[in-house]
């Protein structure tokens, strides 16, 4: 692990830890000296193969596995998390995408998404946050995408999701400021992982992105490490752009 601790002693959970970004961010706050707490809906053994390789490189880790849109599931989980001591990093990751365009919108395409970005943040942060208070230290990263910033043909529903979630940031970094708990958001662009290569070849990504690449999700990831940081506690309530100057 990183000579560089600054979040020894610290709990950070991150939801949606199975795919690449959740992976790349569980692996940054891990080696800046978090013990580690990874959720994932689906797919146990991918989180348990991240924990075994984050407990190889000298970290802590755990996994968690409950569904972030059953909210009393989601409950319970919070105080098995809860009973290790507060969790004083959230990173709320995880989300789906259920892409159409509007006029062929199934409800159940609508409904999914938003329950998985926005209401499984408020099952999951919600019941951690007072304990997370009472520390007087906190930091809460929510990721969030370019979609609901500039919009996206198909993705309604994700981009309604997403912008409901920077609209959440603002509100709540309000209520929490003056315990020394921020929170941010983190809107990435085209990052390169299973699921944005197949939506994107080399000649989309040259046309939409000023830098012309799609951006890796370590470097995302440095990002939530920064913001999770002491060195991030008078940044609060904002929503920040990584997608390779797309405006």
């Amino acid at each position: 692990m990183s000579a560089n601790q600054t979040l020894a002693g610290k709990r950070a959970l991150v939801t949606g830890a199975s795919g690449a970004l959740g992976g790349a961010i569980a692996r940054r706050l891990a080696a800046d000296g978090a013990s580690l707490l990874l959720h994932a809906s689906q797919r146990p053994d991918a989180i348990e193969q991240l924990a075994a390789e984050i407990r190889a490189a000298g970290g802590s880790a755990e996994c968690h596995v409950f569904d972030l849109t059953d909210a009393a599931a989601t409950q319970a989980a919070a105080e098995r998390l809860l009973a290790g001591g507060p969790v004083q990093v959230i990173v709320n990751n995880a989300g789906v995408h259920d892409d159409a365009v509007f006029p062929g919108m199934r409800a159940t395409q609508w409904h999914r998404v938003i329950d998985v970005s926005l209401h499984g943040f408020f099952h999951i942060t919600q019941p951690l946050l007072l304990p997370m208070l009472r520390t007087r230290w906190g930091r809460i990263v929510n990721l969030s995408s370019v979609a609901a910033l500039m919009g996206n043909r198909g993705q309604v529903n994700y981009a309604a999701a997403k912008g409901a979630l920077n609209s959440a940031t603002k509100a709540l970094s309000l209520e929490v400021a003056s315990r020394g708990v921020t929170v941010n958001a983190v809107a990435p662009g085209i990052i390169a992982s299973p699921m944005a290569d197949g939506s994107f070849d080399a000649a989309a990504i040259a046309q939409l992105v000023p830098a012309k690449r799609a951006g890796t999700p370590e470097e995302v990831a440095d990002l939530v490490g920064f913001l999770a940081s002491p060195q991030a506690a008078y940044i609060s309530g904002q929503v920040i752009s990584i997608n390779g100057g797309m405006c």
